[in-house]
């Protein structure tokens, strides 16, 4: 039987095919997934174009992670649609410019919460989208940029990423007793739209410091382990893995100078 016959789940956060979440989507499917996608505004046609080259058809929700009203309709939408689900993916993330570059105190807080809210506060949403549809537990997996260190010019980024991982804690912890796990995965350095809008040549600095220093070495265009670990945590494979960030970085975070 494939890893995820007869479940059922939410993907956020597909724009392009060098997307995360596409490579997550892709793999849920092979291994006998439903998916539903989600996009908004203007990125929405890029997702609707990305979802034609998946291997089944999908549907694709209007989700503004910030509107509860986008919230409350996407939870009625997939009760509509499955009744119950298994859980969701959450690659979901943003910082205005200002948030991101050489000078760490440029942005005011206007520009800070909006990094937080799209960021971090999101979990919770999706978390409050699909929680209560999933009576008998399942799992939620959400992607994340190592924040136990300072990395060079990601700055409010990293500041949102830290409270992402918080959160995450605190999530596994509230809905535990639900049989609701919650895990993120910290992936390495990959050449995805994300990465490209940080700014001053900072990717580079990354790509190059992984290039020398992961044990199991790192193609910053290959996202297929990242995939196949959420997969896998998306899974019954791991049933009593919550409150963790699972690294996929060729084992960069554990290497010292």
């Amino acid at each position: 039987m494939a890893l995820l016959e007869g479940k059922k789940f939410l993907i956020t956060g597909v724009l392009t095919a060098d997307s995360l979440a596409f490579g997550v989507a892709q793999f849920a499917q092979r291994e006998g997934a439903e998916i539903v996608l989600s996009g908004f505004g203007r990125a929405m046609r890029l997702t609707e174009r990305t979802a034609r080259r998946l291997d089944e058809p999908v549907e694709i929700l209007e989700l503004d992670v910030t509107d509860p009203e986008h919230i409350e309709r996407a939870r009625d939408q997939l009760a509509t649609k499955w009744g119950t689900m298994d859980g969701a993916l959450h690659a979901i993330g943003f910082a205005p410019e200002k948030c991101l570059g050489e000078d760490f105190f440029a942005p005011d807080w206007e520009d800070v919460s909006v990094a937080m809210h799209v960021s971090a506060y999101s979990l919770r949403s999706v978390a409050d989208i699909v929680t209560p549809l999933m009576p008998t537990g399942g799992s939620i997996v959400g992607l994340t940029f190592d924040a136990e260190m300072a990395w060079p010019l990601y700055n409010w980024m990293g500041v949102a990423k830290g409270a992402l991982e918080s959160l995450n804690r605190y999530l596994a912890r509230e809905l535990g007793p639900k049989n609701i796990r919650v895990n993120l995965v910290a992936a390495g350095p990959m050449r995805t739209v994300a990465a490209k809008s940080i700014p001053g040549g900072a990717f580079n600095v990354l790509d190059d410091a992984w290039a020398q220093r992961a044990p199991l070495g790192w193609d910053v265009t290959d996202s297929e382990g990242v995939a196949r670990s959420c997969v896998a945590l998306l899974s019954d494979w791991l049933p009593q893995t919550t409150g963790s960030v699972i690294h996929v970085d060729g084992g960069f975070h554990a290497i010292g100078v």
